[in-house]
């Protein structure tokens, strides 16, 4: 096994707790939770509505992958979280579906929470595999 990177990038999101963006070993990529947060303007507020914060974090998701050589393509899990699940559960997936092709969609599990930092309806993290 080598040793794991830990990657921290100056383009990505502004961390909303001590954390590292992705950590690297052995091509296996884990990137940490993000927030429906816009890295050019951090103290903006969220954007309104779990489709709006969603793509947001999917966005913010292909910033860590982009700076760090890949995309939603190398992602194989997502763990997602909703402070609305019945609410908002269904607008969520049509939105977060439309981040990947067809017959392409990585394993999942969404699961409803009281909370997220930052005041967020959405946060998702995922397991990236480096080819």
């Amino acid at each position: 096994m080598t040793d794991p990177a830990f990657h921290l990038l100056a383009s990505g999101p502004r961390p909303v707790a001590p954390f590292s963006h992705a950590v690297e070993s052995d091509g296996w990529v884990i990137l940490t939770g993000q927030m429906p947060t816009d890295p050019a303007a951090p103290d903006d507020p969220l954007p309104e509505g779990i489709a709006a914060q969603t793509v947001r974090v999917m966005e913010n998701l292909r910033v860590v992958l982009n700076g760090i050589g890949l995309d939603l393509s190398h992602v194989l899990q997502c763990r997602c979280f909703l402070t609305e699940f019945e609410r908002d559960y269904a607008v969520f997936n049509e939105t977060y579906k439309s981040f990947f092709p067809e017959g392409r969609l990585p394993a999942r599990t969404t699961v409803g929470v009281t909370a997220l930092a930052v005041g967020a309806l959405v946060e998702i993290d995922c397991i990236a595999r480096r080819p």
